[in-house]
């Protein structure tokens, strides 16, 4: 059988990840001299009052080969494929780690880089892992996914650029930096980057604007997986959920709280939509 291998930037619930039987890996949230892993040392609403005492911004780092390797070893000793999905690595160095502990084993073990991050990235782990279970074989899954790759969208409006700025995954949102205090940018995810998609002057605007980006671009079906994402904003995730499920015709509209290697960046008050548009 085929096993899904995943980690936390997926923004999948760890719950839902032990039950379904997903491997969910790690990320490395480093506070001076004190690191913590984001499974089960640090969640979000842990590291956000941890963030706001700090006087320094925290770091992150990828979880390293050492703990991949014990879960392929389980996996490929069970006798099970192991199929490997990992967030951008424009942004992470995660499927970097996860193809190092590869080299060292023959069995079957296939690592696709998403180009993703947050809701979607969690998207394509779950519909894997439903295709999986569903029979489909590796080849079938992984052209799945990269049709999905291929089109998927992720916008999302910060309070302040300086925390994907100092994080280092500012992309070509670096052009904004000067005049950050003036605007409220929507940013999105292109080509495995953060890229600047566009200004607004105030929040409320931003916020506006990104409804409207969605419901225009969003197919009105179940099919586009749309979903929500957020951290420390979840009052505006919920009505931006409720929204969309009345504008877009879907019941329901899932909402991530991303965990604190995309809130190092991102910041706190991040909100952001995900879906997947027709081919």
């Amino acid at each position: 059988m085929i096993k899904i291998v995943a980690d936390t930037l997926t923004s999948i619930p760890l719950d839902q990840a032990r039950e379904l039987g997903i491997a969910m890996l790690p990320q490395l949230i480093i506070f001076g001299e004190e690191v913590y892993r984001d499974d089960t040392e640090i969640d979000t609403e842990t590291f956000l009052r941890k963030l706001r005492a700090s006087p320094t911004l925290p770091t992150t780092s990828a979880p390293p080969p050492e703990l991949y390797r014990p879960i392929y070893q389980q996996l490929l000793d069970e006798g099970h494929e192991v199929f490997c999905l990992g967030p951008s690595a424009e942004l992470s160095h995660t499927v970097q780690s996860a193809y190092v502990a590869a080299q060292e084993f023959e069995g079957p073990i296939r690592i696709i880089d998403t180009r993703s991050i947050g809701g979607p990235f969690g998207t394509m782990v779950l519909l894997a892992h439903q295709w999986a279970r569903e029979g489909a074989d590796a080849d079938t899954i992984e052209a799945r996914v990269r049709d999905l790759m291929a089109r998927q969208r992720i916008y999302f409006v910060v309070d302040t650029l300086e925390y994907l700025h100092k994080g280092g995954r500012i992309g070509g949102a670096r052009a904004l930096l000067g005049s950050v205090l003036q605007i409220k940018p929507i940013l999105h995810i292109q080509n495995g980057r953060v890229e600047p998609f566009e200004q607004q002057r105030t929040k409320s605007k931003a916020l506006a604007r990104l409804r409207e980006l969605i419901v225009t671009e969003c197919p009105h079906s179940p099919d586009a997986y749309p979903c929500v994402m957020h951290a420390d904003a979840e009052e505006d995730a919920r009505a931006l959920a409720g929204y969309l499920s009345a504008e877009l015709g879907v019941s329901e509209v899932p909402v991530f709280v991303v965990p604190p290697a995309i809130v190092v960046h991102a910041g706190p008050g991040v909100l952001g939509a995900g879906f997947f548009v027709r081919p």
